[in-house]
């Protein structure tokens, strides 16, 4: 299988975080909002996605396969009302959700390459008891720029 260039996803100088939902991922996603505001740039929620994954697009009907574009657009709808219920409007902060179609593996390894540093949750939705989860893990050994690892509370 040859290996593709893909684009770059445009969060150079950002503070950019893996969201993938939860509530788990809101703790990192509060703590990136603090960074990025010490810092004096974008904070970029980044969610990646595949078909198996995305919110139905409001078009979705039996028998009709949305476009990959009209997906994009209801995950981007998903983490917008996401980021509202975790950050409100913050006046003091630009903040953007990137909704990239691709593994959250993958997706956060390319944002390390332009972002001023990469934040995730220790582990998402489904480990409970993992010290990292496979995406921390995968991004800590895979990065090219700094990580933050946020421990998720499991209480």
């Amino acid at each position: 299988m040859a290996h593709r260039e893909l684009p770059p996803l445009g969060v150079a100088g950002a503070v950019v975080v893996g969201d993938d939902g939860s509530a788990e991922a809101a703790f990192a996603v509060r703590w990136a909002a603090e960074e990025a505001r010490r810092r004096g740039c974008e904070l970029v929620v980044l969610r990646a996605w595949s078909i198996k994954t995305a919110p139905r697009p409001p078009q979705w009907q039996p028998g009709f396969v949305p476009s990959e574009d009209e997906f994009a657009e209801a995950v981007s709808l998903a983490l917008a009302d996401h980021l509202a219920g975790i950050l409100g409007a913050p006046a003091d902060l630009s903040v953007r959700g990137l909704p990239v179609h691709d593994s959250p593996e993958s997706a956060l390894v390319r944002a390390s390459q332009e972002a001023a540093v990469v934040v995730v949750g220790s582990h998402g939705r489904h480990l409970a008891k993992a010290l990292l989860g496979s995406t921390s893990e995968h991004l800590v050994r895979h990065a090219c720029g700094p990580v933050v690892v946020i421990p998720v509370r499991t209480t």
